[in-house]
């Protein structure tokens, strides 16, 4: 299925809607993650409505590109992407983190159509796209595979064996993209554990490395279509994002990893995301 083609006016208004999508279902689950979700709104709404081929009224297509989310905890920006996107309806997304809903505080492949993996523990999404991709090869098929990955969770060891496999193998129809949002649960990750040179550490693992900024939608379509042009590498776009991005109380702030907001500081959320800070929010703006 060809995607529909949007404006860039277009997708943009799209993401803000997605944010305010997330703003509500964290209030109303009360627990959650905040800031990764509102920063890879962008990212998502170009994947979905742009960047991937894939059809909603068939999630298990056969020929569909594949999207793996690695650092799970952000998943609140995959389920309301893909209920604007047509996966299922949008009332759907109030049941976030409720006891037996299909959309669960992490995702779980086989509780929602659509979900190609399952992510909890931190650092698997790569070595899952690698098994993939390698049997995409030994089926003779040509699909491409989006990995989003977090910053922090490269502090993990299986990330980088599997950036090697990846390296050796050649495995040029991967293309990940590091949310580089620069904080983790515990502080900002360069205090953590540093991870910069970043570029420098994925090239040297024999990948191809783009540097974008990630909430600019043109870039991250840009960038995917550049990494689709490469050929006999796997390719690692790294995307430079805001944490809470839309909501200035929550922007760069790390304590926002991994807390929703109360309905106070979701109603001045929605406030600043309705009016873009204070702007009036126009069709084309």
């Amino acid at each position: 299925m060809a995607n529909s083609k949007r404006s860039v006016h277009e997708l943009k208004d799209l993401a803000n809607d997605i944010r305010e999508d997330i703003i509500r279902m964290l209030e109303h689950a009360g627990s959650g993650h905040s800031a990764g979700p509102l920063g890879l709104a962008d990212i998502f709404t170009a994947l979905y409505f742009d960047i991937l081929k894939h059809d909603p009224k068939r999630p298990d297509w056969p020929e569909r590109d594949i999207l793996l989310l690695s650092n799970g905890h952000c998943v609140p920006v995959r389920y309301a992407t893909m209920a604007r996107a047509g996966y299922f309806d949008r009332s759907e997304l109030m049941t976030l983190r409720q006891f037996g809903s299909r959309l669960q505080g992490h995702p779980e492949r086989l509780r929602l159509p659509g979900l190609e993996n399952t992510s909890g523990p931190l650092g698997c999404g790569l070595s899952q796209a690698c098994g993939m991709s390698l049997a995409m090869k030994m089926d003779d098929q040509h699909r491409w595979i989006y990995v989003v990955m977090g910053d922090g969770e490269q502090d993990e060891g299986n990330v980088w064996e599997a950036a090697m496999l990846a390296g050796k193998y050649k495995l040029s129809n991967i293309i990940a993209i590091t949310d580089r949002n620069n904080i983790q649960i515990d502080g900002p990750t360069e205090t953590v554990m540093p991870l910069e040179d970043l570029k420098a550490k994925w090239q040297a693992f024999g990948w191809h490395v783009l540097e974008i900024d990630g909430n600019d939608i043109e870039a991250v379509i840009e960038a995917c279509t550049m990494g689709r042009a490469v050929t006999e590498q796997p390719v690692m776009i790294i995307a430079y994002t805001v944490p809470g991005k839309g909501v200035d109380f929550m922007e760069y702030d790390f304590h926002w990893h991994g807390k929703p907001p109360d309905h106070e500081q979701a109603v001045k959320a929605l406030h600043e995301l309705r009016t873009l800070g204070g702007k009036i929010r126009s069709e084309h703006e």
